[in-house]
């Protein structure tokens, strides 16, 4: 799956195709010999450059609408024309490569039934991050055009780690840990995919399904004789995943080897049980999506169509990942990272990406977008006005509008001079996302902020301090302090339990009365 991430297995009791103590010292070098130079592969890669301009085959001014009023997206043959997703994707810097140009077409022939097109998460944490963002970006975009979104949490393939990307084989997770991830993962793709549909308990237009709910029972001889037959080494061999890691000092583990079968099933299983034709993911997970349409042609034997495409992986203007902070990575749960904190990272973005980043990340239109864009070139242009566009659009999908609103008034609140009022509840929840310290009342009243501003360790010295002071940069709940003599007063303490220091606009502490 553009398993986003790998796992590894919580119970023994799945097929012995993928037990760690039955396969991980079996090493793919010992299978070199083995391979048929006579085998190709079936589907090409397209790469987008190779394709056709876009251009859109339905007016595309407001897709949510349009979508509420066709008829259930169950229906068979739809009198309307639904918008061409593929093209839209392309238009926004969201195509890679497909495995047919026919899925263009197919995406919005009135005379073909909606498609289902999926999308794989591996529960390696216990909630997805900005990396697996696009895949439920894309998703959201076939949803949005009429098609049906499923969401494939990887229960099973989690368990053997997928190794694209990876230069050494994952660790395993306890089964508490996995239920857990599994569940936290769950919650947050209906929460984003319900979005779309008003109504986050309807899944009409969209899937969650578990992969380890049909490979408990599969047995190692029967994957073998059913799947196995079917793979042809040399092509395994061939994945830019696994030549990297033969190449690597670690080498590959035969448990990690087969994970590309095992994702290729998965589409077999889909196609085959829920109708179910197209697999998405990042490009690096062409390798794992052309499994899977190989063994559809394989296996079943159908000249019924089964696509794959994939989206370019989310970088910054320098090729570096887009996605990691000081802190570490970009979480989409609230509970490992607040939405003011998620705000805040978008808002921070460099004028370099944000053009970009509004084309991928968000569904504002086009033309909306080239409008920012030409402002940002103007001298009257605010400074920052596309970040906060990007921000509140993203923090929205993510989010939803509660959690935008939590993050503006956060963002309000700590912004130096500003003339929202603080009071502790609200600095309560700003203390979650900044630096806090505690000091006794008897270090605080009647000292000067100089000296609180030490104690309270946003200055190193007092020289630092008063020297911030001086220029105009030391603000005590959001006022300029203007008066090198300034001291706290017991009326400066918000509510008797504590105050905002800030050292410019970005450094701040919350100092507690303890």
């Amino acid at each position: 799956m553009a398993y986003a991430t790998g796992m590894t297995l919580a119970s023994r009791s799945i097929f012995p195709l993928c037990s760690r103590a039955f396969l991980c010292p079996i090493r793919v070098a010992s299978f070199l010999c083995f391979t048929d130079k006579s085998s190709s592969s079936f589907f090409r890669r397209v790469q987008v450059h190779h394709l056709f301009s876009a251009s859109t085959t339905c007016l595309f001014s407001s897709v949510k609408s349009s979508i509420q009023s066709t008829s259930s997206l169950e229906t068979e043959n739809q009198a309307v024309c639904r918008p061409n997703v593929v093209d839209i994707l392309e238009e926004r810097g969201l195509l890679e490569s497909v495995t047919s140009d026919n899925l263009r077409s197919a995406c919005s022939d009135p005379n073909v039934a909606p498609l289902k097109v999926y999308c794989g998460f591996d529960p390696t944490a216990e909630s997805l991050h900005l990396g697996n963002l696009l895949g439920i970006i894309v998703l959201s975009w076939f949803q949005r055009c009429g098609h049906q979104a499923v969401g494939l949490i990887g229960g099973a393939t989690g368990r053997v780690g997928d190794p694209s990307g990876k230069s050494l084989e994952r660790p395993e997770l306890d089964a508490d840990t996995l239920e857990k991830n599994i569940s936290g993962i769950k919650n947050i793709i209906i929460k984003i995919l319900g979005q779309n549909t008003g109504d986050p308990s309807s899944s009409s237009s969209y899937l969650i399904l578990n992969n380890y709910d049909w490979w408990k029972d599969v047995k190692m001889l029967d994957f073998l004789k059913d799947v196995g037959k079917f793979a042809r080494v040399s092509t395994m061999m061939a994945k830019e995943s696994v030549k990297k890691r033969l190449e690597s000092e670690q080498g590959m583990s035969y448990t990690e080897f087969t994970y590309q079968l095992l994702q290729g099933y998965d589409f077999v299983h889909l196609f085959k049980n829920e109708g179910i034709n197209v697999q998405i993911g990042g490009s690096d997970q062409w390798g794992n999506i052309t499994a899977g349409t190989e063994l559809i042609r394989k296996i079943l034997q159908t000249e019924e169509a089964a696509y794959g495409l994939t989206f370019p992986l989310l970088l910054k203007n320098d090729g570096t990942k887009f996605g990691k902070s000081e802190d570490g990575a970009i979480w989409l749960a609230p509970s490992k990272l607040s939405p003011y904190k998620f705000y805040q990272y978008f808002f921070s973005v460099p004028d370099v990406d944000v053009i970009r980043f509004l084309k991928t990340l968000t569904f504002l239109s086009l033309d909306e977008i080239k409008i920012l864009e030409d402002q940002m070139s103007k001298s009257g242009y605010v400074p920052n006005t596309a970040q906060i566009k990007l921000a509140e659009e993203v923090t929205r999908f993510v989010h939803g509008e509660e959690g935008l609103k939590e993050a503006i008034k956060a963002t309000e609140a700590l912004r130096p001079g500003t003339e929202t009022k603080l009071d502790w509840n609200l600095i309560e929840r700003i203390a979650e996302d900044i630096p806090s310290c505690s000091l006794p009342i008897h270090r605080v009243s009647g000292f000067s902020i100089v000296d609180v501003s030490v104690s309270a360790g946003l200055f190193e010295s007092k020289s630092s301090a008063r020297r911030m002071l001086k220029q105009g940069g030391i603000y005590m709940n959001n006022e300029r302090v203007d008066d090198e003599n300034k001291r706290v007063e017991e009326e400066d303490i918000v509510e008797g339990k504590g105050l905002v220091l800030s050292a410019g606009k970005k450094n701040k502490v919350v100092v507690r009365i303890s």
